[in-house]
């Protein structure tokens, strides 16, 4: 259990990081689409004009992309470590790439290591 433990300390860090990222530049980008719009451009417009987005704005989506990389090396840990199914491991991994999800998948993980962690009683 103590080698479960540990990954899971590792995935719990890293959906928490990826996670926080993941939500700080998704809602910028939608704040910074409703300012575009605002100013009277066209919504496809707003993908190609890099001239006009801050420069952490696309420091904060590559900090994402390396930080979900992470959580997937300690997602495929883990729930090789769990032996979990390969839908519910790609449904965890998955859950990095969702806005706010990321949080939800390590609760689910959560509950089910705190359930495994009780001991059975025998009838």
């Amino acid at each position: 259990m103590n080698n479960i433990s540990g990954a899971a300390l590792r995935y719990r860090i890293m959906a928490y990081v990826t996670g926080v990222v993941l939500a700080t530049a998704f809602t910028w980008m939608v704040v910074l689409i409703v300012a575009w719009m605002a100013d009277g451009h066209a919504f496809a417009d707003f993908f190609s004009a890099n001239e006009q987005k801050p420069g952490l704005y696309g420091a904060l989506w590559i900090i994402h992309g390396w930080a979900y990389f992470l959580y997937l090396v300690v997602g495929v840990d883990l729930a090789f470590r769990l032996r979990y199914s390969i839908g519910r491991t790609v449904l965890i991994l998955l859950a990095g790439t969702i806005p706010f999800m990321s949080f939800v998948a390590e609760r689910y993980v959560h509950k089910d290591l705190a359930k495994r962690a009780q001991p059975t009683s025998i009838s």
